[in-house]
């Protein structure tokens, strides 16, 4: 059976992407930080169905010990790296960017160590980002496009995909970079936009919040399915020669478009309930995200299966039955109603 190590497995890409390899007969590894509380809730359901078959195995590590990296590396001897960990949220990169910083750019570097000097014929993914392409211009964007980053998040991935292509020039390693444009679900972090959306519209529609607060409601992202976007990193490391692909929807819609779909999904007008503020500005706003994806299409004959309605249609219906039991529990005595309306 084929072995895979994935670091960040406990986000959202590694929910997708280790359900995708593990249906595919692979054995995971995955590295979570030791901490005070365990974050592995999103792959619980991954944990009690395939890790008794010693299927799925968890690790404690850190992208910035590079010793038990290596160790990890040399003891698991895997066939492919998933470099999926990052600090990963743009705005938390402005409060927070040495250690946004180090997380991105120390831990490639100490993955790619590793298989150059233990075994060159691992395989390397490297998740790289759109926000590395800064998104001053209402234009296309693909794998020839100049980057420009515009936070500590996206200069630090454009560190992670550079080093990640000299060590392919320069070692003869299997590295390759996925470009990715914004992907979404239900387990995407609750401080992501799109998420604090359905969230926030699930509990309005239920009636235990009031009002969502957003920064710029004119910010425009190309935002797909993340379930459909790990199937685009395993035809990458599937692909004969190791290069950088887009992956993207080739449609950009703005955080208004995605708010008024999703209260349209409860049958409420979004204009009686949300309110905009400044605090939720980035100091250096990326505007517009489009990606195309023709290459990525045409050599790995990867293509997104889920639309832009649909996707929001997902969430939203995900996030109502959370705010339905919510609601119970309320009404029970067992939780209290004291929720951050913003």
């Amino acid at each position: 059976m084929p072995i895979a190590f994935i670091t960040g497995i406990t986000g959202q890409d590694g929910y997708y992407l280790s359900k995708f390899l593990l249906e595919k007969g692979y054995v995971v590894h995955g590295t979570i930080r030791r901490s005070s509380t365990f974050n592995t809730s999103r792959i619980e359901p991954l944990i009690a169905k395939y890790s008794k078959e010693d299927n799925l195995i968890l690790h404690y590590s850190d992208l910035l010990d590079s010793s038990s990296l290596s160790t990890l590396i040399s003891t698991i001897n895997p066939d492919e790296i998933y470099n999926l960990a990052a600090q990963s949220h743009v705005a938390v990169s402005f409060n927070n960017p040495v250690f946004t910083t180090q997380t991105g750019t120390l831990g490639s570097i100490a993955l790619l160590e590793s298989i150059r000097s233990l075994n060159k014929k691992i395989k390397f993914y490297q998740a790289s980002s759109s926000e590395m392409f800064g998104g001053k211009s209402n234009e296309m964007l693909s794998e020839a496009s100049p980057f420009d980053p515009r936070s500590p998040y996206a200069a630090s991935k454009v560190f992670a995909h550079n080093i990640t292509k000299i060590y392919r020039d320069s070692y003869d390693i299997f590295g390759v970079n996925g470009i990715l444009f914004n992907h979404e679900s239900p387990h995407r972090g609750e401080t992501f936009v799109t998420r604090k959306i359905t969230r926030a519209v699930s509990r309005i529609s239920v009636g235990i919040q009031s009002k969502l607060t957003l920064g710029n409601l004119d910010a425009s992202r190309d935002w797909g399915f993340a379930g459909d976007y790990v199937e685009g990193m395993w035809l990458m490391m599937q692909h004969e020669n190791p290069d950088d692909w887009v992956l993207a929807t080739g449609e950009s819609h703005t955080v208004k478009e995605f708010v008024e779909e999703a209260f349209k999904i409860v049958n409420l007008n979004s204009s009686d309930y949300v309110e905009t503020s400044e605090k939720y500005f980035r100091p250096n706003e990326v505007d517009f995200l489009l990606g195309d994806s023709q290459k990525a299409q045409n050599e790995l004959g990867w293509k997104p299966k889920t639309s832009f309605k649909e996707l929001v249609k997902i969430m939203v219906e995900s996030d109502l039955e959370l705010a339905k039991r919510e609601s119970v529990l309320i009404k029970e005595g067992l939780l209290s109603p004291t929720w951050d309306n913003s």
